[in-house]
């Protein structure tokens, strides 16, 4: 008895001694893969709808997809970082109605607050070329990381959504929503209203 007492002090030794000798395995924590993106280039694209966007190259541009005398529908397709940018166009039915508005567009941004770990803003205040709003990045796992509105205060408004084609896992999308940022950005602050009033 004593001696198999002793055999197995010595094995329980031998292998404590062994796991504590340095050279135990770490498991590395997890990696994304790396994209690839070229640099930032741009280009003005217009149609239909009564603005004009300074748009990403690598942004599939489409046309309205659809289009009424006062509102129309835009889905841009975000090419490499699989995803969809819809913009929301909407004729101001009066000026007391702005504020109902703008309400609904930061409804729907509250609708991720369950989810958003961090919630930042971004006032857009631009007199040049008469647009004014608010530009919103949600972090965490949230269905869309960006959305924004801009408007004239008087005549036109349009409200802004990312949704990208994925699971929404923050860490591994970090890359590619610091790049769709600074795009979204380049849009927002050179954004401008077609007839705009002077």
């Amino acid at each position: 008895m004593n001696r198999f007492f002793i055999s197995f002090l010595g094995c329980s030794l031998i292998i404590l001694l062994y796991a504590c000798n340095g050279d135990s395995v770490v498991p590395k924590p997890p990696t994304y893969l790396r994209m690839d993106l070229p640099d930032h280039t741009y280009r003005t694209v217009s149609d239909a709808c009564p603005y004009e966007l300074k748009l990403a190259e690598i942004y599939n541009y489409k046309p309205c997809s659809f289009e009424q005398s006062n509102f129309c529908v835009q889905h841009i397709d975000l090419g490499p970082l699989n995803g969809s940018l819809f913009l929301y166009y909407i004729d101001i039915p009066s000026k007391d109605s702005l504020p109902e508005i703008i309400n609904y567009a930061n409804d729907k941004v509250d609708e991720h607050k369950i989810k958003a770990d961090k919630i930042d803003f971004k006032q857009i205040i631009n007199p040049k070329n008469n647009v004014y709003g608010t530009f919103f990045e949600l972090k965490g796992n949230v269905a869309t990381n960006f959305q924004f509105y801009l408007t004239d205060s008087v005549k036109h408004f349009l409200r802004g959504e990312i949704l990208l084609n994925c699971r929404p896992n923050y860490d591994s999308l970090r890359p590619s929503l610091e790049y769709l940022k600074v795009d979204l950005m380049e849009m927002v602050n050179n954004f401008q209203w077609k007839n705009r009033k002077k």
